[in-house]
């Protein structure tokens, strides 16, 4: 009888712990708490994160959802300033999505957020999520990001590294339409490249204990930590530091005939593709944007929110549907198109589909 009591008086504690965020008072705390400003000797949940995650990342993705699974998935993470890492990628016009990691202040605590979202079917949404789980041994990490506000029960993301391969296996409850969270992706991949992000690295010192965004009181009286529009973002793409738009403009004169049918892809890799003409597949490895775009398209394709750096573009007339070089297909005879891109600078390229690879 003893022990019962016990157990019952722990779990009102837990009870009423868990429900403090909605309590004015332990809202007012937050808000005014006394905690320190960080430096160097700050003790920050999830840290370790960030020196883990730079490089070009390539796997499968394995997802139920309507834009299901793919073959591989490539991710080029790179530091946008001392305490924040960033990566942008596309699938095509209404699809992509913008993954960001940074220092933040929440519940009197330095802790490290998760931005995860972008456009899906041309419909916005991003997601934020606080660590909440940490194991580090020598052979892994294990980080686990849930919904600061809602919890687990509305989405939450698992990351764990593993010498060279990354697992990152995302939960949500399908905008409350089910009674916990479930898969809404896994994707598996390996470190391809590294060099690529170690210029950002130099440049910022990263990581480094610097504050990235306060968000203190930024999630009070909502119900969950997910927005819908740029308007109510609380950190919108258009305030990430460090980055670029690059316009690919494309024009094809070979085939003669274009088929609206087929697509065009483009390719953007750190290292260039090609020894003289002689195609180099290794380099595959080194890609760090793509995007499939219409044939009939003229204007090409924009990418915006782009790490800073020195780039090679190709692009390809995909006559077979196989998505890869292959016989049969075209491309610019140019290869590899040099790009430069600074920090908040606009770049163009101007492709010329216009040899077909024999």
């Amino acid at each position: 009888m003893k022990e019962s009591s016990i157990v019952v008086f722990l779990l009102i504690i837990l009870v009423g712990f868990t429900s403090c965020r909605k309590d004015k008072k332990a809202e007012d705390f937050i808000a005014n708490c006394s905690l320190p400003e960080i430096t160097a000797d700050s003790e920050v949940e999830g840290y370790g994160i960030l020196s883990r995650l730079p490089g070009i990342w390539n796997g499968p993705v394995y997802s139920p959802t309507p834009l299901g699974s793919f073959n591989e998935w490539i991710v080029d993470f790179r530091p946008i300033s001392s305490s924040q890492i960033s990566a942008k990628n596309e699938l095509d016009s209404l699809n992509d999505i913008f993954m960001s990691f940074f220092i933040t202040k929440i519940d009197c605590d330095y802790k490290i957020a998760f931005r995860n979202g972008g456009g899906f079917a041309g419909q916005t949404r991003n997601s934020y999520m606080i660590i909440d789980s940490v194991s580090e041994t020598p052979s892994q990490a294990f980080y686990r990001f849930s919904d600061p506000v809602s919890g687990g029960k509305r989405v939450y993301t698992e990351v764990t590294f593993k010498q060279d391969s990354l697992i990152m296996h995302t939960y949500t409850n399908q905008y409350n339409t089910l009674t916990q969270a479930q898969t809404h992706m896994i994707w598996r991949a390996r470190l391809k490249d590294l060099s690529s992000s170690q210029g950002a690295t130099n440049l910022f010192g990263f990581p480094q204990k610097e504050l990235t965004r306060d968000f203190s009181t930024t999630f009070t009286n909502l119900s969950e930590a997910v927005f819908y529009s740029a308007a109510a973002d609380p950190y919108p793409e258009h305030q990430q530091p460090y980055l670029g738009n690059s316009q690919i403009n494309i024009d094809i004169t070979a085939p003669s005939t274009v088929d609206p049918s087929k697509k065009v892809l483009i390719i953007v890799t750190t290292q260039p593709l090609f020894n003289g003409s002689v195609f180099n597949p290794a380099n595959l490895d080194y890609r760090s944007r793509y995007v499939f775009v219409g044939a009939s398209d003229p204007t090409g394709y924009n990418f915006n929110y782009m790490h800073p750096g020195d780039y090679y573009v190709n692009a390809i007339y995909d006559s077979n549907g196989d998505f890869n070089f292959s016989s049969g297909d075209y491309i610019n005879s140019n290869f590899d198109m040099p790009l430069t891109l600074g920090n908040k600078g606009n770049e163009t390229v101007n492709i010329d589909i216009n040899f077909q690879i024999p």
